[in-house]
């Protein structure tokens, strides 16, 4: 499978990899199994874990350091907000810009969630259409693949402002790269009818049901060549499960949280703005006396409340580099295995796999057995955890695991799994 381990970068398996900073492990101890069962023993060992792309899971030693920050703030509040509070967000934020390649360190933003950095494009959508630089009308494209609540936050943002969205719509399941590109050329093709401009471009980097790692460097290049006038990628499972480098991608807007694929508490994410006067007018929609005074800063301070995620962040690298080839390890050995995993389960079932193993990260789907006598649902399971859905509604859930790095169970996983659905398809349906 090492063949596979790179060929979902950005969703483009001739993806070049720039030379940039990058976590690895300079130590000759890494961390050992005993160690990451303590790390995670808080886990409720009575509790299957099975949501890890929505909450994520954070270490001990990172949960006591936030504890820390906590602690420090309510200790002398003052103290702590005029001389700790901004240089350790500038510190978190200097970390990121390495990690991700960004070009300037007033592109990087460290926002609550994934789902703010989007308010907060989209929030600037709407007034260019309220200002009249937009007309009404001019289009904004997304996937129909795209978050439910990214969605509502177009409806709520640019379609009340008077824009009018297309969605591409993609084949289920998704076979390649090619068909994903064909369908957004034609998704542009109909926006750019009867002489309207498509103004924003939203496109996931990977998205989460179904689970699939988009090429968002070959869609960026085209809405380029195409004129579209922003490009905003929502890669709120990008860090830890995919390559992230703004050089590469070229977007105008990139959002991941953090708390998800990279061990942060909740909640953290990241808003990259590439450098540019568009980026001027780009504000927090919590607007506090930092108002104009940059997104950035703007977004450091929102008003009294609990900034130790953000805080922690050296934290968290220096977690991640005591793994083997650290963030690139992870990533490498999570794809890896959540493939060996999917294709086991896939065999054993007679069923197949949602996509190619190329076009997935850290997450996998696979048909379910025909012994359920359900159609199109779909069990989608990652090395950390193992969800069955039907339109995105939690059917059961199984497998109790307590830790992280499940790469070391991928046999176990997969003899529980099929030791439940041999067990389930000789019982029946519950009416």
């Amino acid at each position: 499978m090492a063949s596979q381990s790179h060929s979902h970068l950005n969703g483009d398996s001739n993806t070049h990899i720039p030379k940039k900073p990058k976590l690895s492990s300079l130590s000759s101890s890494f961390i050992t199994e005993v160690e990451i069962q303590s790390e995670f023993s808080h886990h409720d060992s009575t509790i299957a874990r099975i949501n890890n792309g929505s909450f994520g899971c954070c270490p001990s030693s990172i949960s006591n350091s936030q504890q820390h920050f906590q602690l420090q703030f309510l200790s002398q509040p003052d103290h702590f907000y005029f001389s700790h509070l901004k240089p350790g967000i500038l510190r978190s934020r200097t970390l990121l810009q390495s990690l991700i390649n960004a070009q300037h360190l007033d592109e990087i933003s460290i926002v609550d969630n994934a789902t703010t950095a989007a308010a907060i494009v989209l929030q600037n959508v709407a007034w260019s259409f309220a200002e009249g630089k937009f007309n009404q009308g001019d289009v904004a494209i997304m996937l129909h693949y795209a978050y439910g609540a990214v969605k509502k936050s177009i409806e709520a943002y640019l379609t009340r402002a008077g824009g009018h969205v297309i969605e591409v719509h993609l084949p289920f399941p998704v076979n390649s790269n090619e068909e994903i590109v064909f369908e957004f050329r034609k998704a542009l093709e109909k926006g750019k009818e009867n002489g309207r401009k498509v103004r924003l471009a939203v496109i996931d980097h990977i998205t989460s049901m179904p689970s699939v790692v988009i090429p968002v460097k070959e869609l960026v290049r085209i809405c380029r060549e195409e004129g579209v006038d922003q490009v905003f990628v929502d890669a709120t499972h990008g860090i830890g499960c995919t390559d992230v480098d703004m050089q590469d991608i070229g977007a105008d807007f990139y959002t991941s949280n953090l708390h998800k694929w990279f061990f942060c508490p909740p909640s953290i994410a990241f808003l990259y703005c590439r450098k540019s006067s568009q980026c001027l007018d780009l504000h927090h929609p919590v607007v506090t006396h930092e108002y104009g005074n940059g997104l950035a800063v703007e977004s450091a301070w929102i008003g009294a409340r609990d900034y130790s995620a953000q805080l922690v962040v050296p934290k968290v690298f220096e977690f991640v580099d005591r793994f083997e080839g650290g963030i690139e390890g992870i990533k490498m050995r999570n794809h890896e295995n959540v493939v060996k995993m999917g294709q086991m389960l896939a065999k054993a079932w007679g069923t197949n796999l949602g996509c190619p193993p190329e076009m997935c990260a850290s997450m996998i789907m696979v048909g379910l057995p025909a012994c359920l006598g359900i159609s199109r649902f779909l069990i989608k399971s990652t090395t950390k955890s193992m969800i069955i859905t039907s339109s995105g509604m939690q059917l059961m859930s199984l497998l109790a695991m307590g830790s992280l790095a499940l790469f070391f169970m991928v046999e176990e996983m997969c003899g529980l799994v099929l030791g439940y659905f041999s067990w389930f398809c000789n019982h029946e349906l519950p009416k």
